[in-house]
C-alpha cells in the first residue's frame, strides 16, 4: 500500500509559478510510475507528467516546456515544478502511484490561475 499526500497548491497569476510536491509512504524507487494528474470543474481527469522507477519522464503536450516533473529519493517526494502558469491550467492536481498491481491517488492539491 502506498499512501501520498499532495501540497504546494495555491492562487497565482497568469505567467507565474508554483512548485507541487508529492511525499510517498514508502520508498518511491520500488514504484513503477509516479503520475500527476488533473481535474478541472466539469471535466475528467487529465494525465499531465510521468516519472518512473528508473527516472525516465514524460508530459501531456498541453504542459511541455513548462512543466517539470522531478523526485527526491531520500524523501521518497516527487515534485510538479509549474512554469508560465496559464487559466487552463486550473485544476485540482493529484499524485498517483502505479505499483503495477495497484493504483493510489491522493487527496489533490487545488491550483488556480488567475488575475
Amino acid at each position: 500500500q502506498v499512501q501520498l499526500v499532495e501540497s504546494g497548491g495555491g492562487l497565482v497569476q497568469p505567467g507565474g509559478s508554483l512548485r507541487l510536491s508529492c511525499a510517498a509512504s514508502r520508498d518511491i524507487s520500488s514504484i513503477n510510475a509516479i503520475n500527476w494528474y488533473r481535474q478541472a470543474p466539469g471535466e475528467q481527469h487529465e494525465l499531465v507528467a510521468s516519472i518512473s522507477s528508473g527516472g525516465r519522464t514524460d508530459y501531456e503536450d498541453p504542459v511541455k516546456n513548462r512543466f517539470t516533473i522531478s523526485r527526491d529519493l531520500a524523501k521518497n517526494t516527487v515534485y510538479l515544478q509549474m512554469n508560465s502558469l496559464k487559466p487552463e491550467d486550473t485544476a485540482v492536481y493529484f499524485c498517483v502511484a502505479n505499483t503495477g498491481l495497484y493504483i493510489y491517488w491522493g487527496q489533490g492539491t487545488q491550483v488556480t490561475v488567475s488575475s
